[in-house]
């Protein structure tokens, strides 16, 4: 199934696992919680493959940077092909500590503002925008299109919340739907058009 109807402009995506009450990260900033199905990982397998870029703060590039750096990752077909499709992925990361990035990946020249209408331009598939706190400045800039929550049934009292606090309030429109038989609820809101606070 295609999350990006066929001809549509490139959008800017928050997509993330989360609990229940709203978190990515438990309060020790674990994520085993989340581990997906088999089924959950073709799904996501397929999400990245249609990606044109991927914009990401320190934290969440360096956790990702396995996919590319430890083969003993490469398990099956899935985990084979998730790597070789993350590898290939343009990626930009905003870091004010890293010199420099590995692979296909660039380090941000300019502010969040400046960069997002830049990689949109330059690419044909959605970018994706990982990384709590990168993404809620984004959320906040009202540079995001689109969120896909993939809701997880468990319930872990704290942590990484994956909405940030919002001055006012941000109508939303669910645009789709979807349960997988682990229990996950993938939700699928875009900013309402012309909604005021």
């Amino acid at each position: 199934m295609s999350l990006r109807p066929a001809g549509a402009d490139p959008m800017l995506v928050y997509s993330m696992s989360v609990s229940v009450d709203g978190f990515i990260q438990d309060r020790d900033g674990g994520i085993g919680w989340s581990v997906p199905s088999d089924e959950l990982f073709r799904f996501h397998l397929d999400a990245v493959r249609e990606l044109g870029a991927c914009v990401l703060g320190r934290r969440l590039y360096e956790a990702m940077l396995v996919w590319e750096t430890d083969p003993s990752l490469r398990r099956d077909d899935d985990t084979d092909a998730f790597a070789d499709v993350w590898t290939a992925l343009p990626k930009v990361v905003f870091s004010r500590t890293l010199r420099e990035v590995r692979g296909n990946a660039r380090l941000a020249e300019g502010p969040l503002e400046e960069e997002i209408p830049k990689v949109l331009a330059s690419v044909d598939g959605d970018v994706e925008i990982g990384g709590a706190e990168l993404a809620c400045a984004a959320l906040r800039l009202g540079l995001v299109d689109e969120l896909r929550n993939f809701r997880h049934p468990v319930l872990i009292g704290g942590g990484t919340p994956f909405y940030p606090p919002v001055p006012d309030i941000v109508r939303l429109d669910l645009v789709d739907v979807r349960a997988f038989p682990s229990g996950v609820v993938l939700e699928r809101y875009r900013p309402a058009v012309g909604a005021g606070g």
